[in-house]
């Protein structure tokens, strides 16, 4: 059978939005199954229409309906009568949930995950003043309008037939949040990925994943554009922060406004004390290497003064630390200088992105993060899914990696530091008002 992809964006209504805050399940029935009590029969091509709170959209790819900023418990029933299926499921912004869940004909699987929905707006905490996130324009508020607009989107890549119901209901888990630069956030296209959109893929529905990062910033962009504001406004006891960045605030020293050792590790402090006040628990992460060798075949670090910053700040601070700087070294030794490259985004032939990772490099960094988070000893840790095994020195090989990419989806290189003006192709625009 010939995979086709479908996608639908779920999102939700008035009403449906205080069934959610009432801890009323959400439920939706796609194929020919009957249509148990509270569930909405939906059928193919219905479209999108506002008073009735949702339906398919931008061409019958996309379902939507509104949801208020929450964590959500998706459970979803998947199977085909008469053949074989395989599904994956990613949700907002191409964040990795399920990965090639199979099903033999007439048999119906059901699991269940966390899926993170919030707005740029900032309620007001102790502590923290209301007002919202200084989005980029036009980046986060149309091509990644995705992850602010007061919805659940949810892509299914498979055949779409083999979705036969989704339930949906408020969930008061542990958060992680993410913060950091292009290597961390949600990217909107192919051929780019990041770690943090394949890290939820390696926990179970004990937790959820918020990704705060944006491409092209640093500590300084994260306090300036209220990033981590944000997340203390949705922060409680018990949840984490994974902090990394270094790649651009490296940039920052050939103005004379920064340099490691000094402002770097003066935010990363900045930062660890704010998360600390709201009861949170602070992670910092060393950044990841960029893709280097020299003329041995050794890898070649650009990095060492800030992942060496990051080290220091977390012994100065008392914070756990995650070495992402070192395991991508590991990792790109072992896949040495030709294999690495199937590691790292080539947005057009024989042209190699040697900074930002597709989907198969960040798959295996996200492995390496919940490799860290374990061996930190981190309790959210406990929560990896029972089969999670990495070792950076034995990468899984890209022959074996099967998830599949989003339809309809391309962009070019991730918006640097340098002011280049980034303009997105393919993608499927909403804006967030």
């Amino acid at each position: 059978m010939t995979p086709i992809r479908h996608a639908f964006c779920l999102a939700a209504g008035a009403l449906l939005a205080a069934q959610a805050h009432a801890a009323t399940p959400i439920g939706f029935v796609f194929g020919e199954a009957d249509a148990p009590a509270g569930h909405t029969r939906v059928a193919p091509g219905t479209p999108y229409d506002a008073e009735r709170g949702y339906g398919f959209e931008d061409g019958g790819q996309y379902f939507s309906v509104r949801l208020p900023e929450s964590n959500y418990a998706v459970t979803v029933v998947l199977g085909h009568d008469t053949q074989p299926t395989a599904t994956t499921v990613k949700s907002e912004l191409r964040r990795l949930m399920l990965e090639n869940v199979p099903a033999a004909a007439g048999q119906r699987v059901l699991r269940t995950f966390v899926a993170n929905v919030r707005t740029a707006s900032i309620v007001p905490v102790p502590g923290v003043a209301a007002g919202a996130v200084a989005l980029k324009a036009p980046r986060e508020t149309e091509s990644e309008a995705w992850n602010w607009d007061e919805r659940l989107t949810l892509e299914f890549n498979g055949d779409p037939a083999a979705v036969q119901r989704l339930e949906i209901a408020p969930a008061r888990v542990p958060t992680i949040f993410l913060l950091g630069d292009s290597t961390v956030s949600d990217q909107p296209g192919e051929p780019y990925n990041s770690w943090g959109q394949m890290l939820p893929r390696f926990f179970g529905p004990q937790v959820a994943v918020s990704n705060h990062a944006q491409s092209g910033e640093t500590y300084r962009d994260s306090l300036a554009r209220r990033r981590i504001d944000k997340i203390l406004s949705m922060m409680r006891p018990g949840d984490v922060l994974l902090m990394q960045f270094g790649h651009n605030d490296q940039k920052q020293i050939k103005d004379g406004r920064s340099g490691p050792f000094t402002t770097y590790k003066a935010e990363i402090k900045a930062h660890v004390e704010m998360v600390r006040a709201h009861g949170g628990l602070p992670v910092i992460v060393s950044p990841v290497e960029r893709r280097a060798f020299d003329e041995a075949g050794r890898v070649k670090p650009s990095l060492t003064d800030y992942a060496e910053a990051a080290r220091q700040s977390a012994r100065e601070l008392d914070t756990p630390f995650i070495d992402l700087n070192a395991m991508s070294q590991t990792l790109y030794a072992a896949l040495g200088v030709e294999g690495s490259k199937a590691a790292f985004a080539s947005p057009a032939p024989a042209k190699l992105d040697n900074t930002h990772h597709n989907a198969y490099g960040s798959y295996l960094l996200a492995k390496a993060v919940a490799q860290g988070m374990r061996e930190a000893k981190l309790a959210l840790a406990d929560h990896l899914v029972a089969d999670f095994r990495f070792d950076p020195a034995s990468p899984d090989p890209v022959a074996g990696f099967t998830v599949p990419p989003s339809p309809g989806r391309t962009q070019p290189r991730p918006l640097g530091d340098d002011g280049q003006r980034e303009v997105t192709t393919g993608i499927p625009q909403r804006s967030v008002r």
